[in-house]
């Protein structure tokens, strides 16, 4: 019985995320419809983490074991052929018995994307955060500097997050200018529930000019939710690539991500 591992990329804007959930549809879902009738049986998978509603992904990390075997290509373009336009198969390998995409991972890397420009971009509503107002992006960028590390995030998780613990490492937060886009880019070794987008809307209120660089890290210490800025919407977020064993950080299954 293989085990197998594929990459995916979803625009995740009319799912209600990557778990299964009773309110409407979701990108599991359809990704175990389609391997159900690939391989003729049912065929549950596993995540590298969960993505919230509206939510997207360029490299979200599936495995599952299959009961016949086939080849790699069978699953890029046969599953792919069989998924809806907005979910593919970008890559499939044959992986040992016992990986898990979510405790062997040893980091993420998210993409938040933001438009900049003074109207509105019909093009990019579905995929960034539309701002129209200037950012100090020199501003934004110096109050990263506060939360690169190891440190308690509880000031930017989601209230109903249910990790056993806060304390989580990002050890890159770039603020990324090109045009009129702007791209947060952050790694770390798991991320909490909404703590991408909650680090993200506390950075534009430095942006804004609503709030000084330094005020990132008394929001950081004071490990108050409600101390820290506005929650960023989901659909310029970008799970970008999962890490297995590239990256620096944490041993491999030591911290729970409680997705984004």
């Amino acid at each position: 019985m293989p085990r197998v591992k594929l990459v995916l990329e979803y625009d995740g804007t009319d799912y209600v995320g990557w778990q299964v959930q009773p309110n409407g549809t979701s990108v599991q879902a359809v990704v175990e419809r389609a391997l159900g009738k690939l391989l003729g049986t049912p065929t549950p998978v596993e995540a590298a983490g969960r993505t919230d509603a509206g939510v997207h992904a360029l490299g979200q990390v599936v495995a599952f074991s299959a009961q016949q075997a086939l080849p790699m290509k069978a699953y890029v373009k046969g599953l792919s052929g069989l998924l809806p336009p907005d979910v593919a198969v970008v890559a499939a390998e044959e992986v040992p018995d016992g990986f898990d995409p979510r405790r062997h991972a040893r980091g993420k890397r998210y993409r938040y994307r933001v438009c900049n420009r003074p109207v509105r971009s019909p093009l990019r509503r579905r995929t960034h955060w539309e701002l129209f107002s200037t950012l100090d992006v020199l501003a934004m960028r110096e109050a990263t500097g506060h939360l690169l590390g190891r440190h308690d995030f509880s000031a930017f998780r989601a209230s109903d997050c249910a990790a056993k613990t806060a304390v989580r490492e990002v050890w890159r937060l770039d603020v990324v200018q090109g045009g009129d886009e702007l791209a947060f880019v952050v790694e770390g070794s798991a991320f909490l529930k909404h703590m991408v987008r909650n680090l993200v809307g506390t950075l534009v209120e430095v942006g804004r000019g609503r709030r000084p660089p330094r005020w990132v890290a008394e929001v950081l210490a004071s490990r108050d939710r409600g101390q820290a800025g506005p929650t960023a919407p989901a659909h310029g977020l970008v799970m970008e690539e999962v890490f297995y064993g590239e990256r620096p950080g944490v041993a491999a299954g030591s911290e729970e991500d409680d997705g984004e």
